[in-house]
């Protein structure tokens, strides 16, 4: 917790400098009017030697503690009491300057960073005594010196335990975030594989009855277990949703119309099994490639083209790290997914890749019966983690933005934009 606290310690350090030397510029002022002008001098000289020694000294964390703190009171107090017989003594009484001036409060400010208000106030109390001592007593016309210590060890004790509090907070919310982050990566790849595995098992049982309804059932139970285990504790951002008409939402021109084979139609497991077995084992790989490496997004969604999704992509090549690429085909294939599981049957899909300057886009569309109101929030509350992590959650790590647009009439979009 001492990141924010070194601005504090540099702050005091050039308070300290300065502070020396406007006392040496009073000093050259008025040395010929002091008592003993020679105790002067040496005074400053002592100054001068602990304001590099302190300065040295706090520069370094584990040295500042009750030691190096008493220390810095006791020469701070011991050069202001000095004045007493340097100063005339007259002058002291009526609110003449003494010899070390503002750089008094050094040792409040240093005991205000380390300890918080309570310890500032307490270094200002025993400084305030050393200047009643040097002025004997307290007058309309001394009592500004002890008042300013006192609100400067209370305001920057105050400041510095803030400080420290909201360091402690956002190390606290960045190990949170981090945490979370890395659970819904895991979220993701469970879903992926086997919450689906899961599901199907709990279907296929319930159709074939006996001993395998029992076995489904239990893989039902797991799959409540699992997927309660891995959903965030807070929704993440939701993605832009939005209704259009049927009139707003022409086929796509210049495209034909692919049917989903019947085994796309089966389950998400049967559709993990379809895919071209070099597509996911290729993306899996590439996501431990180094960032630096590029890869044509267009290779790893080319696949798709044989298991009668319509894909449509630029001819030049789509290049992006191998790591983003690897996210983003994961993500198009758990909307191929979820056409083939929600659409149904006789439902047709379409993949289309454009590419700008800075962000590749990437745009899944069926002609299904389209998403009903509220069911998205639905599906993340029941732990459904298809489109709230498998695609959003992937995409918004990616620093992208995921936009779904659905219809009764003609079906879903799935947009997904990713910065370059």
């Amino acid at each position: 917790m001492k990141a924010l606290e070194g601005p504090l310690w540099r702050a005091l350090l050039v308070f300290r400098i300065a502070a020396l030397g406007y006392a040496a510029v009073l000093m050259i002022g008025n040395f010929q009017h002091y008592h003993w002008p020679l105790g002067g001098w040496l005074v400053l000289s002592v100054m001068a030697a602990w304001t590099v020694v302190s300065s040295l000294a706090y520069a370094r964390p584990e040295r500042r503690d009750w030691p190096l703190l008493t220390a810095d009171l006791a020469v701070t107090a011991g050069c202001l009491l000095a004045t007493r017989w340097i100063v005339q003594p007259d002058g002291l009484g009526v609110g003449a300057p003494t010899l070390p001036m503002a750089w008094v409060a050094s040792p409040v400010v240093a005991w205000a960073i380390s300890g918080g208000r309570r310890r500032g106030a307490i270094a200002a109390l025993l400084m305030s005594g050393a200047d009643v001592i040097v002025r004997d007593g307290f007058s309309q016309a001394t009592v500004n010196g002890p008042v300013l210590m006192l609100l400067a060890g209370v305001g920057i004790g105050h400041i510095a335990r803030l400080a420290i509090d909201a360091e402690a907070r956002l190390q606290r919310a960045t190990e949170l975030e981090a945490a979370t982050r890395e659970r819904e990566r895991l979220a993701r790849g469970i879903h992926d594989s086997v919450l689906q595995v899961l599901a199907l098992l709990q279907r296929r049982g319930a159709e074939l009855g006996g001993e395998a309804a029992e076995l489904g059932r239990l893989a039902g139970e797991q799959e409540a277990t699992l997927r309660a285990l891995v959903t965030s504790s807070g929704p993440p951002p939701a993605a832009t949703t939005r209704r259009r008409t049927a009139s707003t939402a022409p086929q796509p021109p210049g495209r034909r119309s692919f049917r989903l084979p019947a085994s796309l139609s089966r389950s998400p497991s049967t559709t993990q099994r379809a895919r071209p077995a070099t597509l996911a084992t290729t993306a899996a790989g590439l996501r431990e490639t180094s960032s630096a490496d590029l890869v044509d997004l267009r290779t790893l969604l080319a696949g798709y083209g044989a298991m009668g999704v319509s894909v449509a992509a630029p001819a030049t090549e789509v290049l992006l790290p191998a790591p983003i690429a690897a996210e983003v085909a994961a993500a198009v294939a758990a909307a191929v997914d979820n056409v083939s599981l929600h659409a149904g049957p006789d439902a047709s899909a379409w993949l289309l890749v454009e590419e700008l300057d800075d962000t590749v886009t990437v745009t899944i569309r069926d002609n299904g019966p389209g998403i009903p109101d509220g069911r998205l929030t639905e599906a993340e509350r029941a732990g459904r983690l298809g489109l709230a992590q498998s695609i959003r959650g992937r995409i918004r790590d990616l620093g992208g933005t995921t936009t779904i647009t659905s219809t009764p009439t003609t079906g879903t979009e799935i947009e997904l934009q990713v910065p370059r």
